[in-house]
């Protein structure tokens, strides 16, 4: 509301001079940039000004475009989504490379400028028309979405439930030419609003040395590493998630899991359980491959990074990919500990502690139950070919 009542005057005399002010198509922006080649995603945090910086210093995003989405109101003005009847909130249209930089590179970039826990505006601004939202344009930028929203929860950053919606996107309509770059435009008014929003001061209780984003960690494929698993049809690559693919993966039933596992799998997986020590399947496993999801089928371990730690279960000194792995707290047995679920499946694998060997100083604990073996020699036939080199080199 207080930038609404600061904007007023602007709005009056550009309206007054007679510019004329165009919403876009409903689907892209006007202000695209001409590349076919550029992905496109829609996200909601609040003041599009301070969405629209924040995404546009994430590496690999080459534009960010400052509208609204989520309602019914087509080419609504600043005016109308303002005063909270049009359904729409304000959002960015994110035009980014998708050899540069991932759909959950973006997320972790709007983790640290909203609040998801607030539905019902952002900060000082007050109301539906500034809550938070991510527009979903695929099946795989929505399980991602949800994927990234269950590890934010399980951070325990948060005192409060995460409550953003994960929404198809419909359309977006760009705001007004003087709302786009406008922290470039009026630098004054713009850090006098976001001194006053109290947006900077929540993102630094809540992130405080985890602010700065490590974007080389969720580069694609032909990076150093990635943040988001996309499949072959996404981009003619090598699935590399080998046969496991997070935009059609559904988890069974109950019902069906309890036919299709052993009652230690279910037990494990599904209820949390711990099996014996030393009478499991891996345990004293040697051979060269990886291991993955009995549930699922996604990739989590590899036979490099495997060790013999005495304990008499499986233990890794870390997983494929960090982003792979979930991480809970477990405060069962009247201890503190840190549980490892699977990502998509949400199968619980075991625990992680920190008195594994050098490079982590992580030792990975799992259940031979919630793992399947695919050894090296079977992993091209079984669809895990991508994930070879996981096993051979480091």
């Amino acid at each position: 509301m207080k930038r609404y009542l600061l904007l007023m005057s602007t709005t009056l005399v550009i309206a007054l001079a007679g510019f004329q002010l165009n919403a876009s198509s409903s689907m892209n922006s006007k202000y695209a940039p001409e590349d076919p080649d550029l992905a496109i995603a829609t996200l909601a945090g609040g003041c599009f000004w301070c969405v629209e910086e924040a995404f546009e210093k994430v590496p690999g995003v080459v534009a960010a475009v400052s509208g609204y989405s989520g309602g019914d109101e087509m080419d609504p003005s600043y005016q109308q989504v303002a005063g909270g009847q049009t359904g729409h909130t304000e959002a960015v249209q994110v035009y980014y490379d998708p050899q540069l930089i991932t759909y959950e590179g973006l997320l972790q970039a709007l983790w640290r400028t909203a609040n998801p826990t607030d539905a019902e505006g952002q900060y000082v601004d007050r109301g539906k028309q500034y809550r938070p939202a991510i527009f979903y344009h695929d099946q795989e930028q929505k399980v991602t979405a949800e994927a990234s929203v269950k590890a934010l929860e399980a951070s325990g950053r948060y005192d409060a439930p995460v409550v953003i919606e994960i929404v198809p996107f419909k359309a977006f309509y760009d705001a007004e030419e003087y709302h786009q770059d406008y922290y470039k435009k009026n630098p004054l008014r713009y850090k006098f609003y976001t001194f006053n929003s109290g947006r900077y001061q929540f993102i630094e209780k809540i992130w405080g040395e985890d602010q700065e984003v490590d974007y080389s960690r969720y580069r694609p494929e032909n990076g150093n590493g990635s943040g988001q698993m996309e499949h072959g049809e996404a981009n003619g690559q090598p699935n590399r998630m080998g046969e496991f693919n997070p935009a059609t993966f559904e988890k069974p039933e109950d019902s069906v899991l309890k036919a299709r596992l052993t009652p230690e799998q279910y037990n494990v997986t599904q209820k949390d359980g711990t099996e014996p020590p030393f009478k499991n399947a891996y345990h004293d496993e040697k051979q060269p491959g990886i291991y993955v999801d009995v549930v699922s089928g996604e990739p989590l371990f590899s036979s490099r990074d495997k060790y013999d730690s005495g304990t008499g279960w499986p233990s890794f000194t870390r997983p494929i990919n960090p982003e792979w792995v979930v991480e809970h707290e477990d405060r069962s047995f009247f201890s503190v500990r840190t549980e490892i679920r699977s990502r998509y499946a949400d199968s619980h694998l075991g625990h992680v502690f920190t008195d594994g060997p050098a490079p982590t100083g992580l030792r990975y604990c799992m259940n031979s139950a919630a793992l399947k073996f695919i050894p090296i020699e079977d992993m091209e036939e079984e669809g895990y070919g991508a994930l070879i080199s996981e096993v051979q080199n480091r």
